[in-house]
């Protein structure tokens, strides 16, 4: 079998159907789970889709310069998030910009000025006693009240274990469902509410009143406020506690270990999140306890937490327990069997390593010397969104139109190669976009547009090239097919390079900047790959199945290969040397 002549790929001239193929599949597949997930359009940013935009600036506290790092940055991110979707917000962004500026983008239908109290303000966390808890909406179990005592650890090292699971004894609704704790409770004053393990299904929260009508009056208050808290609705949630002193008791909304919704009465806080020195997520390897989340407090905080889980050891569930509560929120209630005195506390239970991540975060947070000033807001209406992104659009058409005008006036037939690698180019940018909305949160917005708009002029160099690769070989006297097949190594390196140039000027961008220059840089760097993709898989197998016809192949005037337009020299041809009559010369034998 002879083997094909250098600088032909037998396969790629064979089968370029395959690569076509391919191309299709992907594009099918992809617009397929595009209509499946409902999401049809790719996600407009505030620019684009109108909101609010708040820049809030960290300024830290005297001496505490060094506060403003990293670590703390991102866990003051975490919680404006937590904000942020307490409201009932969807879609927002919550984003570092450089090493001390947070922006927080709320698309349009929130409430601009309640948004920017909640993010603009300190978060405040708190350890308070449990003084009742309840399954909120639902009904309550009936499985015997676990123990709470527990094998304590090591007392050295101050942790105690406990194990807490859905419970409720059978005639009692308030149950005391949490996630399986081990130690490190701080709360509140000693308990004064009168709930049991053995109280009546219909019992409620009353806290004790000191006799006076100004305390029965506040007590009455706070357990119509309990027995009217329904923690399934999310504005319920969001406004549950708000506006409480520190100094009193409340109430309060959280999730439990199975991921029911919980309703609590609380005590006074015991222990304030400034107490809190540290805090870390680690993985246990000297017991099963797995991923666990330790606290160490300040002298200060180390006294007021082994006070308070001395009263709390000694109660009954719920009652044994305290409350981790960030802006009004229980993020944890871990019981507590015996005074942890020591300035270090343990929480265990079934953590997976993000949720002890998440609320070693939280109370982090508590302890963060930082506070956050408003630096500017931004509002963008839907009208002038509208507005820009019709501009955005309009210029993206103008230039596709140029492009497409100027194919065709000096590359003639080959714009039928060039137009519909052009078509699968944006279709292909389109539909990933659109799915990558509800998956990473990509944002449309008006530099992401500018970025597409210049990936035009990006994918129509890579097709330029190609052509040119191939009128140099016809002009070199070649026919068409070997001429594309000669072509295309050379030309497939310069795109590359090119495409290459480009993709790291626009990562280097995305990591250097932030906000929304990031868009573009993303933009750029998605529509620059899939240019690769589309000239191998799409544009070059279509050459080669083209360069088959007639048309293209004879060098029609129109199909912009014309030989005699391009000057092309005569057709290369091999020649044989003929030896001259006479004697042959020794030397040329």
């Amino acid at each position: 079998m002879a083997a094909p002549k250098k600088g032909r790929s037998a396969s790629a001239q064979s089968k370029p159907g395959r690569s076509l193929a391919l191309i299709l599949i992907a594009i099918v597949a992809l617009t397929g789970g595009m209509f499946a997930s409902g999401h049809t359009t790719p996600r407009l940013g505030i620019d684009l889709a109108g909101g609010t935009s708040i820049t809030l600036r960290a300024v830290p506290e005297k001496g505490q310069e060094s506060a403003i790092n990293k670590a703390n940055m991102d866990t003051a991110v975490d919680i404006m998030n937590r904000r942020v979707n307490g409201l009932g917000v969807s879609e927002a962004e919550v984003q570092t910009q450089g090493d001390r500026n947070i922006i927080v983008n709320i698309p349009k239908g929130t409430n601009s000025k309640e948004a920017r109290q909640q993010v603009g303000t300190t978060a405040k966390l708190y350890f308070r006693p449990v003084l009742a808890t309840e399954i909120s909406g639902g009904s309550a179990t009936t499985s015997p009240t676990p123990s709470a005592s527990g094998k304590p650890t090591d007392k050295a090292s101050q942790k105690a274990t406990g194990k807490s699971s859905s419970s409720a004894t059978p005639s009692a609704t308030a149950t005391s469902q949490g996630r399986a704790v081990t130690d490190a409770l701080k709360a509140d004053s000693t308990p004064s509410a009168t709930a049991s393990s053995s109280a009546k299904a219909s019992s409620s929260p009353s806290p004790s009143a000191s006799g006076s009508s100004a305390a029965s009056a506040a007590a009455a208050k706070l357990q119509a406020q309990y027995t009217a808290l329904d923690c399934t609705k999310k504005s319920v949630r969001a406004t549950a506690g708000q506006g409480v002193k520190a100094t009193d008791p409340t109430v309060a909304c959280g999730k439990n270990g199975a991921g029911q919704w919980q309703k609590y009465v609380l005590g006074p806080a015991a222990v304030d999140g400034t107490d809190v020195k540290k805090a870390s997520a680690v993985f246990n390897t000297q017991s099963a306890a797995g991923w666990t989340v330790t606290m160490e407090f300040t002298s200060k905080g180390a006294k007021k937490f082994g006070d308070i889980t001395g009263q709390l050891a000694k109660n009954q569930s719920p009652q044994n327990q305290f409350a981790i509560v960030l802006d009004g929120n229980v993020v944890s209630d871990p019981r507590v069997s015996e005074a942890l005195t020591g300035g270090n506390a343990e929480i265990t239970g079934s953590f997976t390593q993000e949720e002890a991540q998440s609320l070693a975060n939280m109370l982090s947070y508590g302890a963060l010397p930082l506070t956050f000033k408003e630096d500017s807001v931004t509002t963008v209406t839907a009208a002038l969104g509208g507005e820009q992104l019709h501009a955005g659009l309009l210029a993206g058409a103008i230039g596709l139109a140029l492009v497409v005008i100027y194919l065709l006036v000096f590359y003639r037939g080959l714009s039928v190669i060039a137009i519909p690698s052009l078509m699968v180019s944006a279709i292909l940018t389109y539909v990933i976009m659109a799915l990558l909305g509800p998956t990473i949160g990509f944002a449309l917005n008006l530099p992401a547009v500018c970025g597409a708009i210049v990936a035009i002029g990006i994918t129509a160099d890579s097709f330029i090239v190609f052509f040119e690769r191939i009128r140099d070989e016809i002009r070199e006297g070649r026919s068409l097919r070997p001429a594309v097949e000669r072509a295309w190594p050379r030309a497939r390196r310069t795109i590359l390079v090119s495409d290459f140039v480009s993709f790291l000027a626009a990562a280097v961008l995305f990591i250097v900047t932030v906000g929304k220059v990031q868009g573009f840089a993303f933009t750029l760097g998605l529509t620059t790959v899939l240019d690769v993709v589309v000239v191998f898989l799409f544009t070059k197998p279509l050459m080669t199945l083209l360069a088959r016809r007639k048309f293209f192949a004879n060098g029609h005037k129109w199909s912009g290969l014309d030989p005699k337009a391009l000057g092309a020299k005569p057709p290369l041809r091999s020649t044989r040397r003929t030896r001259p009559a006479g004697p042959v010369d020794p030397k040329e034998a």
